[in-house]
Formats: structure tokens, C-alpha cells, sequence
């Protein structure tokens, strides 16, 4: 599948194989394009921006819902796309698409909707006589970096509200996993002048590089790794970015959770699309008094899982990305039970996938919980009290997303405002989000936020008009 740029596609000499996770065989090929290609997109997404910026804020809007309308009819051919390229099952792909579709949906709306505000300049000293008003006005380019678990949603989460308050953008897709997006990027170019929508596939380390410190770039949009985040966040210089770094979050129980709905919540956090989610429950921090029955009651509900064909709609566990992600994860386990942690089910490896595992008597100190695991592992780590839950849950670099099961709102509220994340959910695990809530982290987990109005905030920048009436 070729590049789009400026309404045309590109492809290059240098070409790189997509790989089905789950047969190892090649879906398609991608061309790899260099800093002239990345140029390329550059120009053609400043010279697009005039085209844009004519169009009413009512035509923006009826243009993003036609493309909702494609993504609907296309619904199965593009869940079944993410399948193929990421390994989920089909039935969190089709999910996948679902919230995709909601998150257009959401971008078309906030394009009607983006306000200022009159300002009392007769508030201030010398103000007297004097009417102000903001505007938020586009960015002009916004680049858009995606990672391979949630190619689709998470583009969309950059791109459409880009759009939606008139930048245009560059994409470059997650290498692993770029078709689908590719294909989505195909819908909007149908409904918006040539040049608003840009694709560029690659490698980071050369055309993200080169995005990166572009002056004629005017935002980075990125999800990935806390390394590559640091290098762009050194680089970018006085651009804006947004950056989502990923988490290692906690979920408490606490003794006087409901337990069956913890299991539930645990089951679902820890182990959707194998495990690789930003905000998936890495870290199980349970109270002592009720650790044994919640670890039998979790094995016993993991245990249920359905590892096989992805595009099997009765598979409830797919591929890791790749065989190599799959090494490392069983790695991180056999590391942490040489260390005295004690798998209770799974921890077993064959090609891409790799079992729902339940390991407990972690300790802090295991690389497992150290680092982000990026894979279908719940590791239990046994507490004596609240306070050291919350200690437990505080000793790591990322602060993203946290949740709490707990039957006592007092100590609900005492966790929920001193864990330190973006986002903490009583009795919900930390694997949730609604594509309309503020979505970002503390610490190493990323700056800004996303979320389509929160995103189009980032996407704007505040101009004052005011008027001397006197």
C-alpha cells in the first residue's frame, strides 16, 4: 500500500513487509520513505492549509460525518484489517471500529463548537472603554506519530480533532501495524482538499526525526515509549506537543471490595488486546486479609479465556504484536519467579502468543513491576493497609491511570486523591476511558491531554482582539 501525499500516492525503492502476528505470513508491503519524502508531506500539508482554513466551521463538520458514515459501511473490512496486522480478536477490533466511529463522531460536533470568550478589559488598570474577545485559531501542521495497539482510535484521537479546528496533518503510522490507518486516511482524503491529510511511513529514528525538528511543522502528536517521548520533547523545540508516554498502572482491592466485580474488572484490564494498553492494569495491589481468595477467584476467571485464530469470533485472547514482544514478556515472568514470584496459571509462550498469566509474591523490585509490561500479565502484590496500597502504587515513574475496588467511599476518596495519575476509578480498573474525558498522565506518563475537546485545546492557540471604543 502506497504513502498518500498531497492527494497523490508514493511509494518508494525501500519497502518494508506488514506480518500477520498470528501465521507469520505478509499482508502487504509499505514503502519506507527518507527526510525527501517527509519534506515532501511537509509542503504539501502547508500548502493545503489556505484550502482549509476557506472551508466553514459548518462544512468541516458535515465532511467529518461523511467520513463517519464510510467508516460505518466499511465497519467489518477494517476490523478485520486490525485483526490481521495487530493479532486482537475480532471482536475488540470490531470494538475498535465502534469507538472509532464515536470518536469521528465526537471530533464533528466540537468542530461547530470552538469558542472564545469576551474578556472585561475595564477589569484591569487603563482598561476603561475597551471591548476584547478571543478567537481560537489553527495551529497550522499538526504531525501525528501512532502507536500499533490501537492503530485506528488512537490516530483518529490526533487527527480528527486536528481537523476539526482546521490544521492539517502528517501521519506517520505505527511500522508494525500502518494499513488500517492507511486506509482510514484514504476516507478522509475523499472528503477534504488535497494535502490536509498526509501519510508517511517509515522509521522514527529517520522521518519522525525529521518531522520532529521541521520549522514548518507546528505540533507533535505522539504515543509511544517514554525514550523516544524524552527525544521529541528535546527536539521540538518551541512546537507544541502532546505526549502519552504509556503507564505501569495499579489497581487496589482493598478487603471490603466486592470481589467478583474486581476479578471482572482485573480480568478485563489486564489482559485486553494481550495485554498491550497503555492504561492497562499492570500492577494488582491487593490487601493481605484477601489476597488468597481474590487470587483463586482471578485464576479461576483467567482461566476461561479463549487463546487461538484472532479472527475466531470465540477467541477472547490473541498475538502479542510480534514473536520478539512475546520473548520479552515471558522473559520479564521467568525473571521475576527466579527472583521468588509464583505463577499461578499461564506463563507459557508458543510463537506470538503468550497465556493469560496470574503471578503472585511479586515484590517491587522485579523488572515486572519496575518497567511497563506490555503484555497479558496480572501480577499480584500483597499489601497489610490502605496506606501501603497507595505507597505500593505511587513508587513508579508513570502516573497514568489508576483504579480502586473498595466498599468505603472515605477510603476511595483518600486514594483517589493521593495516588498520583491522570485519572483514578472508583471501583472500576484503570483499564476505562470514554473517547469524550481528558486522557493524559502525570510524571513520565506524558504531558498534555487528549480527549476531542481537550485535544482541540492543544490544537489551538488563544489570540486576543481588542477594540478601543473611547
Amino acid at each position: 500500500m502506497d504513502m498518500l501525499i498531497g492527494g497523490k500516492h508514493i511509494s518508494s525503492e525501500d519497502l518494508e513487509d506488514v506480518i500477520n502476528p498470528y501465521t507469520g505470513e505478509v499482508i502487504d508491503t509499505v514503502p519506507i520513505a527518507h527526510r525527501q519524502t517527509a519534506e515532501l508531506a511537509i509542503e504539501s500539508a502547508n500548502n493545503a492549509r489556505e484550502s482549509l482554513s476557506e472551508m466553514s466551521a459548518f462544512k468541516v463538520s458535515n465532511n467529518l460525518f461523511n467520513v463517519v458514515l464510510k467508516l460505518k459501511e466499511k465497519r467489518q473490512m477494517f476490523a478485520e484489517s486490525l485483526t490481521l496486522e495487530v493479532g486482537k480478536p475480532i471482536i475488540e477490533s470490531l470494538l475498535e471500529v465502534d469507538r472509532s466511529i464515536e470518536t469521528l463522531k465526537l471530533a464533528a460536533e466540537e468542530a461547530k463548537r470552538i469558542y472564545g470568550e469576551s474578556v472585561p478589559l475595564d477589569a484591569g488598570m487603563g482598561g476603561k472603554g475597551f471591548f476584547a474577545f478571543t478567537q481560537k485559531v489553527p495551529l497550522g501542521v499538526v504531525v501525528a506519530i501512532t502507536p500499533f495497539n490501537y492503530p485506528l482510535n488512537l490516530t483518529i484521537h490526533k487527527i480528527a480533532p486536528a481537523i476539526a479546528c482546521k490544521n492539517t496533518v502528517i501521519v506517520k503510522p505505527p511500522t508494525e501495524a500502518p494499513l488500517t490507518v492507511m486506509k482510514f486516511c484514504e476516507l478522509l482524503n475523499e472528503e477534504f482538499p488535497d494535502g490536509v491529510v498526509n501519510v508517511v511511513t517509515g522509521y522514527g529514528s529517520e522521518v519522525g526525526d525529521h518531522l520532529v525538528v521541521s520549522p514548518e511543522v507546528n505540533k507533535i502528536s505522539f504515543t509511544g515509549s517514554v525514550t523516544t517521548g524524552l527525544m521529541i520533547s528535546q527536539k521540538a523545540g518551541m512546537k507544541k506537543t502532546t505526549l502519552e508516554l504509556g503507564g505501569n498502572d495499579p489497581t487496589v482491592i482493598l478487603k471490603d471490595a466486592d470481589l467478583n466485580n474486581a476479578v471482572k474488572g482485573i480480568v478485563n484490564g489486564a489482559f485486553l488486546n494481550a495485554g498491550q494498553v497503555c492504561m492497562g492494569v499492570k500492577r494488582v495491589i491487593v490487601e493481605d486479609e484477601i489476597a488468597d481468595e481474590f487470587a483463586e477467584k482471578l485464576v479461576a476467571a483467567t482461566q476461561k479465556l479463549v487463546m487461538g485464530n484472532p479472527l475466531d469470533s470465540k477467541t477472547t485472547l490473541g498475538t502479542l504484536i510480534s514473536e520478539k514482544a512475546a520473548i520479552q514478556v515471558e522473559e520479564t515472568v521467568n525473571n521475576a519467579v527466579s527472583m521468588g514470584a509464583k505463577i499461578l496459571t499461564g506463563g507459557n509462550r508458543d510463537g506470538a502468543f503468550y497465556e493469560a498469566t496470574v503471578i503472585d509474591n511479586v515484590t517491587t523490585d522485579m523488572d515486572l513491576i519496575l518497567n511497563e509490561t506490555f503484555g497479558p500479565v496480572a501480577p499480584i502484590i500483597r499489601v497489610k493497609n490502605v496506606d501501603g496500597a497507595i505507597e505500593v502504587a505511587n513508587n513508579t515513574d508513570y502516573g497514568l491511570q489508576a483504579g480502586v475496588f473498595t466498599g468505603d467511599y472515605a477510603s476511595a476518596m483518600r486514594c483517589a486523591q493521593e495516588i498520583e495519575t491522570g485519572t483514578v476509578f472508583i471501583n472500576k480498573q484503570s483499564t476505562f476511558r470514554t473517547d469524550n474525558m481528558p486522557f493524559g498522565g502525570f510524571k513520565n506518563s506524558g504531558v498534555g491531554k487528549e480527549g476531542i475537546k481537550y485535544a482541540v485545546d492543544e490544537m489551538t492557540k488563544t489570540k486576543l482582539i481588542g477594540l478601543n471604543l473611547r
